[in-house]
C-alpha cells in the first residue's frame, strides 16, 4: 500500500510503546569500533522523508555504539511504511557495511535499497532508478550487519537509504543505523603532490614551499 506521491510529513506525538529490546551486547564493542563510522557523519544535513516526528531519522543515526540498544529515540514512518533517508559524510568513505537495529515485529523494514552519491532523490525518483545495491533486513532485535559490495562503494560522499517495505504493518519502525568502513578526510595533500610533479626544474627552489602557496580548492562535497 505504498504511495510514492503525497506523503504527509507532519510530525505526530507517539505514546511510549513496549519493545523487546533483545540481549545486552555491551561487551561486543571492540570488533565493531575498529571500523565504525560515526563522528565523520554530517549529522546536521541528514534528512528523512515520511518520518513521523521531525528529525527522528537523524536522531537514530546520532546514537553512539553504546546507545545502539536503547529504545528511544526511534524512527517511525508516517503516511505509509516507506522511509527515505539521506546521509552525507564529511569526507570520503569506503563503505563496508550498514548496521541496523530493528525488531521482530511486522514493523521491521524488509527491503533496503541503497543509492551511492545521490543527493537529489525522493520517492518518485527512486521508483524509476536502479539502486546501487538492494539489501534485505531480517526480523530480529539484534544488530544486523548488512555487507555491501565494496567495489561499488569505494568513494562514498553520501548515501540514500530507501526502506521500501516491511513485513506487513502499516508503519515501519527502527531504532539505530550505523556504518562501517574506511574514512579519508578531505584535504589539499593530493594537490601538493601534483604541483611538485609538474614543477619546472628551474623553479625547483619553490617546491619546498608550494604547500603554502597553492591556492587551488579541490574539495568535493556530497551536497
Amino acid at each position: 500500500m505504498s504511495h510514492h506521491q503525497g506523503h504527509d510529513h507532519s510530525g505526530h506525538d507517539y505514546e511510549d510503546r513496549g519493545h523487546d529490546h533483545g540481549h545486552d551486547h555491551s561487551d561486543e564493542t571492540e570488533p565493531a569500533l575498529q571500523t565504525l563510522i560515526w563522528k565523520q557523519i554530517d549529522f546536521d544535513n541528514i534528512r528523512t522523508l515520511n518520518e513521523g516526528e521531525p528529525d527522528a531519522g537523524a536522531k537514530i543515526v546520532k546514537k553512539t555504539w553504546q546507545q545502539r540498544l536503547e529504545a528511544d529515540p526511534e524512527l517511525e514512518s508516517d503516511a505509509d511504511e516507506q522511509l527515505l533517508m539521506f546521509v552525507p559524510f564529511a569526507g570520503v568513505l569506503k563503505l563496508h557495511a550498514i548496521l541496523i537495529r530493528a525488531s521482530t515485529s511486522d514493523c521491521c523494514p524488509k527491503t533496503l535499497k541503497v543509492y551511492h552519491n545521490r543527493d537529489d532523490l525522493d520517492f518518485s525518483t527512486t521508483s524509476d532508478l536502479e539502486p546501487t545495491q538492494t539489501l534485505t533486513v531480517s526480523q530480529t532485535n539484534d544488530i544486523q550487519e548488512l555487507q555491501v559490495k565494496r567495489a561499488k562503494f569505494g568513494n562514498t560522499y553520501n548515501l540514500t537509504l530507501f526502506l521500501e517495505d516491511n513485513y506487513g504493518d502499516d508503519v515501519t519502525r527502527l531504532y539505530w543505523i550505523g556504518f562501517k568502513g574506511e574514512f579519508t578526510e578531505l584535504n589539499r595533500e593530493p594537490f601538493e603532490v601534483l604541483y611538485e610533479k609538474a614543477a619546472n626544474p628551474k623553479d625547483h627552489e619553490l617546491v619546498a614551499g608550494i604547500g603554502e602557496r597553492g591556492a587551488v580548492s579541490g574539495r568535493r562535497h556530497g551536497m
